[in-house]
């Protein structure tokens, strides 16, 4: 059998795989991305993924590099203030707000948001103009074959390629990571988060906003307008039964429970897509490598969807990936640089997601004193300012 020659090949086509065919395309190398499912990339189609990535300062930097900035910044709406609101008393409402302010810590942003589906579409429209980078729809992977001076990957159409790295992409349940021996430790919360967006008469003006009460946070995220009004992308963490149960409610009874539960911040939310519904776990791998293999995003590490960190600690992983890349070009997936990587990232990883487990933890909570803890603890956080610019840069990944 004939095997095509890349330096890298990349398994998964979402986001994270995306930027990292991009990230490597634009650094010269040969590259290979291949994803099963073909991506949709309209809005309203069947399919199309309807949550949001706010992309922070730092993974700016890395799209940037990888000339996707330009494309993706038109549609970007900016995200200046994080609001963080306690509605954990007796009745659904507001008893605690508190805004971190971008301001306090940077001359930019905290971040910026897009929708999945469009980041799919610019993504792919990105690297079809790249050469050297081949992006396959509708083809997997089914099998890895590593020794010491390369990779085999067979496809799930037939063929077989050759690479000097294999980059998992591929998901919480990576094909090439179980086919590598790595092991990953599971956190199962009972939770599930809804995905949709909205309309309300009230701007965000910018801000995201987090309310707590209990079964996870409900979260708005700035979105450009949509249809002439202003529109956020919505996730809705729940218990799990709970959240099944408001995914079946007609739109009506659905609108009533969401406005509720979103203590009326911005007016009455108006539902503007489909509603998707995401299992909500944590996961880290044992081991962010292997002979030739390289794990990134949800193949390596998955986070509840608290303070935008899930994507970027992905493309954090992509730039450590890049800079041992580029630092040895010769040394492509050798086990050298894959174990400066694991060095560089898992203790990290494992740091990060073990505080969004206490965070997630601390949303989630029930019992009414608890609840009253929790606002306790966000006003003395607060109102310290250093502690509250620490975990502003924290939250960034900026070292203070």
């Amino acid at each position: 059998m004939t095997h095509s020659r890349y330096d890298i090949v990349i398994s998964g086509g979402g986001v994270a795989g995306l930027t990292a065919a991009a990230v490597f395309g634009r650094a010269g190398y040969s590259v290979l991305c291949v994803d099963p499912t073909p991506p949709v990339t309209e809005r309203d189609s069947a399919g199309a993924d309807l949550r949001s990535t706010a992309f922070l300062q730092p993974a700016q930097a890395l799209l940037t590099y990888a000339g996707l900035w330009e494309r993706l910044a038109e549609h970007a709406s900016d995200l200046q203030i994080m609001r963080i609101v306690d509605a954990g008393g007796e009745v659904a409402e507001p008893r605690v707000i508190k805004e971190f302010d971008a301001a306090d810590i940077s001359d930019q942003p905290f971040g910026w948001n897009l929708p999945n589906w469009l980041l799919r579409r610019e993504m792919l429209a990105h690297i079809a103009g790249l050469e050297g980078v081949t992006f396959r729809a509708g083809v997997g992977t089914t099998s890895l074959f590593t020794r010491q001076a390369e990779a085999r990957v067979k496809l799930s159409d037939g063929t077989q390629v050759r690479c000097r790295l294999v980059i998992a992409a591929d998901g919480r349940g990576s094909m090439i990571r179980q086919a590598a021996g790595i092991d990953v430790n599971t956190t199962r919360y009972g939770q599930k988060a809804l995905a949709f967006a909205v309309t309300h008469p009230i701007p965000h003006g910018n801000v995201s906003t987090e309310i707590h009460r209990s079964g996870g946070p409900f979260t708005l995220v700035p979105l450009p307008d949509y249809q002439g009004r202003p529109s956020s992308a919505v996730v809705w963490m729940e218990d799990g039964p709970e959240a099944l149960r408001l995914a079946g409610l007609e739109t009506p009874a659905f609108e009533a429970a969401m406005n509720a539960r979103s203590c009326h911040l911005f007016g009455p939310l108006t539902l503007a897509s489909r509603r998707t519904v995401w299992p909500i776990i944590s996961q880290v791998a044992e081991r962010m490598m292997a002979e030739r293999v390289a794990l990134v995003a949800e193949a390596a590490h998955v986070v509840p969807p608290i303070g935008a960190q899930g994507l970027n600690m992905s493309l954090g992983d992509m730039q450590a990936l890049l800079d041992l890349a580029l630092e040895a070009p010769d040394r492509l997936g050798d086990r050298q640089m894959l174990e400066a990587y694991h060095r560089k990232r898992h203790f990290e990883i494992k740091t990060r997601v073990a505080g969004i487990d206490m965070l997630n933890r601390a949303s989630q909570l029930h019992s009414q004193p608890l609840r009253d803890a929790r606002a306790m603890g966000l006003n003395a956080i607060y109102a310290l300012a250093p502690v509250r610019k620490t975990l502003m840069q924290m939250g960034l990944g900026m070292r203070g």
